[in-house]
């Protein structure tokens, strides 16, 4: 109800203010008296501050129905925004929100449950309808983030970031004729298991299906691909991913300088999702897990571009995601769930050809994972090679 008043305030306002000629001096006057009577009955605390904070009432208003239109936010707030303030606290928050909000885990390494998340998680497309991937459907921006994202509440995108023709047309290619790895397959979350893994037993766990993936590109595509095991999401033996991303980081990069061949980097996740929530589909007659791309970008609402999370690479890191996702529809449709945009960087800053993958969830089967690597193998050497 209370949010509901200053937007009906705010079409009675500009109703009454579309023309203003000397006829019409008198429904200004009454407009005007409205805004301030409202103010004072419903606002009183916007009313003693206003004087000092340099806006007016109406401008506040105009703010705050455009906030609870997220439409509208994100397409009107593709400007460049910076924070006013980033003191260290904020900082700190950022990265560890950053490390915990894919899928939150409480001390004891339970699933903390985020119902926004829930409620997308509803709405994931389990058939194998297939999409239409034409450029020129993909050119249209409010089809292109209705069958192929889900932008989070808390960042915002624009037609000139999600241009897909652009994207569609950036060379992701590795070069196939240089000696050296191309791949290098790591896992910021390393004790991510699923519904039926063994404990004890990394190859069951997320660690797991990271090496069975780098089995495949190496022995049945070809494609050189490395695997690193480190574990950063432990410490002193507890389960701990406020610092997972910050203690990655330099690791990860020292292998890149040691190994400059590398051309891609994959953050293989598991997702976190409802007890109830089973992500799978069927892909040649075998259960399948389904698989999630998800893209930070540097930028958000509360904080605007994060400078000291900056990423030159956003633009190749949304390329490579989405020529995944076109590409898996085409073959595999059902496999893939739509791409998750949010606000942070997740170290997509590594490599232009970076992708943290949310492979299937703690709902799913061992079986239905190793499987869903199979798809995911494929679809990573159409990409890079053909």
């Amino acid at each position: 109800m209370v949010i509901a008043v200053p937007v009906c305030i705010l079409a009675v306002y500009a109703g009454m203010h579309t023309h203003i000629d000397p006829a019409g001096k008198v429904k200004y006057e009454l407009s005007e008296m409205l805004m301030e009577e409202s103010q004072q009955i419903y606002l009183p605390g916007f009313a003693y501050t206003q004087g000092s904070r340099g806006s007016s009432f109406r401008d506040w208003v105009t703010t705050a129905a455009m906030n609870m239109m997220p439409l509208g936010t994100y397409v009107e707030g593709k400007s460049n925004i910076h924070t006013d303030v980033e003191d260290k606290e904020t900082y700190e928050m950022i990265l560890a929100q950053q490390a915990n909000d894919e899928n939150a885990v409480d001390e004891n390494g339970k699933l903390i449950q985020n119902d926004e998340k829930a409620q997308n998680e509803e709405a994931v497309q389990t058939s194998g309808t297939k999409i239409d991937t034409s450029i020129e459907k993909l050119k249209n921006f409010e089809y292109l983030v209705g069958n192929f994202y889900v932008i989070d509440g808390g960042t915002m995108t624009s037609a000139d970031e999600l241009n897909a023709e652009k994207l569609m047309a950036k060379d992701m290619k590795i070069d196939e004729k240089s000696d050296g790895p191309k791949v290098l397959i790591y896992h910021t979350h390393s004790q991510e298991a699923f519904a039926d893994s063994t404990d004890g037993d990394t190859s069951t766990t997320i660690m797991g299906m990271g090496d069975y993936l780098s089995s495949l590109l190496n022995d049945k595509y070809g494609i050189q691909t490395m695997h690193h095991e480190g574990v950063y999401d432990l410490v002193d033996g507890e389960l701990d991913r406020s610092k997972a991303y910050q203690l990655a980081e330099p690791e990860v990069q020292k292998i890149l300088e040691e190994n400059p061949s590398i051309e891609v980097v994959i953050d293989l996740h598991r997702d976190g999702v409802a007890e109830g929530t089973h992500l799978v589909t069927e892909v040649n007659g075998k259960p399948t897990a389904q698989i999630m791309f998800f893209n930070g970008l540097s930028r958000t609402k509360a904080n605007g571009n994060i400078d000291y999370l900056k990423n030159p690479y956003i633009e190749d890191n949304l390329a490579f995601s989405l020529q995944m996702q076109v590409s898996a529809a085409n073959k595999y449709p059902g496999f893939t769930r739509r791409i998750y945009l949010r606000g942070y960087r997740y170290n997509m800053h590594l490599k232009p050809k970076t992708l943290l993958i949310e492979a299937g969830a703690q709902t799913n089967t061992v079986e239905e994972m190793r499987n869903a690597m199979e798809v995911l193998a494929d679809t990573l050497d159409n990409v890079l090679t053909k």
